[in-house]
């Protein structure tokens, strides 16, 4: 199937001058761009058609090739149409046309983490803190612009502000970073003195942080564009302020749960008591039954830790641990002597098994 006249395709007369003809391929490539048709196989097929006959009479080696002969590629001595080529006439063209640019663009500063130590109790009813963040800011002297007040950065000779070079290989366009400005397209002749030209300093920032309640260790929380400024003006990057919680003296965490050991006297244990039970919300009342085994359990609900993600809490896990006097009055051996005397097993159960399984194992 032969091809149609590029003139043709393009929509311009033969004598077009190049802004003509680029301009005709601005307009074709603009309608029928894949990214504006996805799936449309019919303007995929147009828009690669356009670009072929941009190719070449973009091209004035080319463009006369196809005048005289009426073809390209290797018929007419050249190099035929490819991906190098196909690529260089999108970089030399959609820089203009889409709003792109090969200049580097403003780079994002960096993110910061800043470690924060907080206490249990902290992290159980939430807490503001007040924290000092190092960071770079743009320069107060010169604004961020890394020249000396007074002066202003140049557009860089060698990429003419483009930020890269081109060489051109035969009909392959490569295109790499000026080396001139390191990509930035412009240059700075006359240094800031404060900020030696990076157009930003160091200095402390006062931040308040909001910790929620429920928090806890290596949780991180993102302040957006509380990080670093950008160099030449670009977007700051984020702060993250990752938690730490300290041990507490009293109480432990499990999930949502506060446990805490709670001790009692044999004799509390033995009769049953109402105990005041400490929490981060106040004390509140605990009876424990006659007969409380040591390492026994209580659960307190709603006295825990408040969940992130929801309305309710954890609970408070009392765990009992009795407490043997180690000294006794002369009373109070007298009286636990009469009681062992009255002692029959009957209250024990765990001693009266226990020496069930000895006697059927030795017995």
């Amino acid at each position: 199937m032969s091809k149609r006249d590029y003139y043709q395709v393009l929509g311009v007369d033969r004598e077009a001058s190049p802004d003509e003809v680029k301009r005709a391929y601005r307009r074709l490539a603009h309608k029928y761009h894949p990214d504006k048709n996805a799936g449309d196989k019919a303007s995929e097929e147009q828009f690669k058609e356009a670009t072929e006959a941009y190719e070449t009479l973009n091209n004035p080696e080319k463009r006369a090739a196809y005048d005289r002969f009426g073809v390209t590629g290797e018929r007419a001595g050249f190099g035929g149409f490819g991906e190098a080529g196909f690529g260089s006439v999108f970089e030399d063209l959609f820089e203009g046309f889409f709003g792109g640019s090969t200049r580097r663009a403003a780079s994002r500063g960096a993110d910061l983490r800043y470690n924060l130590e907080i206490s249990l109790e902290e992290a159980i009813l939430g807490v503001e803190k007040e924290i000092i963040i190092p960071r770079l800011e743009p320069c107060d002297v010169c604004k961020g612009s890394g020249a000396k007040p007074g002066t202003s950065p140049t557009a860089c000779r060698s990429c003419r502000g483009s930020g890269q070079v081109r060489y051109s290989q035969g009909f392959l366009t490569i295109s790499q970073t000026c080396s001139a400005c390191r990509g930035e397209g412009r240059v700075i002749e006359q240094r800031c003195r404060d900020c030696r030209g990076s157009g930003r300093s160091r200095s402390d920032r006062s931040l308040t942080v909001k910790i929620p309640a429920g928090v806890e260790t290596g949780m991180r929380l993102k302040l957006q564009g509380e990080g670093e400024a950008g160099p030449h003006w670009g977007e700051r990057g984020d702060l993250y302020v990752v938690i730490t919680v300290k041990e507490h003296p009293l109480f432990s965490r499990h999930g949502d749960d506060l446990c805490c050991e709670v001790p009692v006297s044999f004799v509390q244990a033995i009769l049953g008591a109402e105990l005041e039970i400490p929490s981060f919300f106040g004390m509140t009342k605990l009876r424990i039954p006659t007969g409380t085994q040591p390492g026994a359990e209580f659960r307190i609900r709603g006295k825990g830790v408040p969940r992130l993600r929801g309305h309710d809490q954890g609970d408070l896990v009392v765990r009992i641990v009795i407490e043997i006097p180690k000294r006794l009055t002369t009373k109070q051996r007298e009286l636990l002597e009469a009681y062992a005397a009255l002692e029959d097993g009957d209250g024990s159960p765990l001693t009266q098994s226990f020496f069930e399984k000895v006697k059927s194992l030795f017995g």
